[in-house]
């Protein structure tokens, strides 16, 4: 199992820093962060794309928060149900949140 880190912030003013400092000290490698500089709104994501295609079955995507993946509930329901389909769990980190195991699901 490998884990994989997503980040996302809505413009470029804002920063990055404080949902990647909170990947890296989980033990999330720098070069398995993965994030974006956009609007939640705006469907090409790169990071999240990018992301989409280097996880595989078994691994582990931590996000800081849960509205840093989905643009609103119905794509964060669509996201989460994919990277189930694929055997990829989702772990967000400040709300107690995670597709991993019976519970989970």
């Amino acid at each position: 199992m490998r884990t994989f880190g997503y980040a996302r912030v809505s413009t470029s003013q804002q920063s990055l820093d404080l949902q990647s400092n909170a990947l890296l000290e989980a033990g999330v490698e720098r070069r398995r962060i993965f994030t974006d500089k956009v609007t939640g709104k705006d469907l090409d994501r790169q990071g999240l794309q990018d992301l989409k295609v280097k996880v595989e079955r078994g691994d582990l995507i931590l996000v800081k928060k849960l509205d840093r993946l989905g643009r609103d509930t119905a794509d964060m329901i669509q996201l989460i149900k994919y990277f189930d389909e694929v055997g990829v769990a989702v772990r967000f980190m400040d709300d107690g949140i995670s597709t991993e195991g019976t519970m989970g699901k």
